[in-house]
């Protein structure tokens, strides 16, 4: 089926959960009035990014008011959502939830924690133990957070498990001079990234970074939607809030699939073996 995304480009407020919620709720509400399907923030929505310390204070559990507020805004249109998760084990996790028809349908928690240059995930987070796609009333969707996206093994693995839509949440920062004037290289890292997984798995891609400054650190936003032919559908601008809409028509999927059967010639089982073989020999 067809369905319609709006993408939400926004700049949180470090720690305060209620106050971002605030805003959330009223993004999703004016959504619901424009027809929305599906509404989707970034990583780390409901929190801000460089959390360090403040990670426990941040953190919602499943049962939490916000979580059963949400709940009750899915009844009429479909949300994902970027926020720390405390688990009943007190772990807390980078993690994004799916609602959908007045439940929490999903949840998946990164599984690559970046911990280099600006980045601490390692010392705050747990890692996720789990790439699965799921199935939604829209069709099957996937979810990585920022870095997971960053390695190719975790797309292809959702690819094979028959996702139709990948959703790439995100909190990128703007670094890295390119070599195009006034660009970064991170804009040419995702742009490049998202576009390939889009025309190599033939599905529908669909970023969707933050904005604004914390810590003395630019998000680039930028966020988008890219077609199964690799064509941008949508686009944000960078450096700035913004939200914006897109239509995701199933039969592009379709077509793109017909036109290269990339899916179908795979060879997984082959896959599994050579890289048993590589683990294997690698120890």
């Amino acid at each position: 089926m067809d369905f319609k995304v709006r993408m939400i480009q926004n700049f949180p407020k470090l720690g305060a959960v209620q106050d971002n919620f605030i805003l959330h709720k009223k993004q999703i509400e004016k959504a619901i009035k424009d027809r929305i399907d599906l509404i989707i923030f970034p990583e780390l929505s409901l929190t801000g990014y460089m959390l360090k310390d403040m990670v426990p204070v941040a953190a919602v559990h499943k049962e939490h008011s916000i979580i059963t507020e949400l709940q009750k805004l899915s009844k009429k249109i479909s949300i994902l959502i970027g926020l720390v998760e405390e688990s009943n084990s007190v772990i807390f996790y980078n993690a994004a939830f799916y609602f959908e028809d007045g439940k929490l349908h999903f949840i998946h928690r990164k599984v690559y924690l970046p911990t280099y240059g600006m980045f601490e995930e390692e010392r705050y987070f747990g890692a996720g133990n789990k790439i699965r796609a799921f199935e939604t009333k829209f069709g099957r969707f996937g979810i990585a957070i920022c870095e997971d996206a960053l390695h190719p093994s975790f797309a292809y693995t959702l690819s094979q498990d028959r996702i139709k839509y990948l959703f790439v949440l995100a909190s990128s920062p703007a670094s890295g001079l390119s070599g195009k004037e006034g660009s970064f290289k991170t804009i040419d890292t995702w742009e490049s990234l998202i576009r390939t997984y889009s025309m190599l798995f033939s599905i529908y891609t669909i970023y969707v970074n933050r904005s604004g400054v914390e810590d003395g650190i630019s998000f680039l936003g930028g966020s988008q939607v890219v077609a199964p032919s690799g064509e941008v559908i949508k686009k944000l601008p960078y450096l700035e809030t913004s939200e914006g809409d897109a239509i995701l028509e199933e039969d592009k999927i379709r077509g793109a699939r017909m036109y290269t059967p990339l899916l179908r010639d795979e060879k997984l089982g082959l896959t599994i073996k050579e890289l048993k073989r590589i683990y294997d020999e690698d120890r």
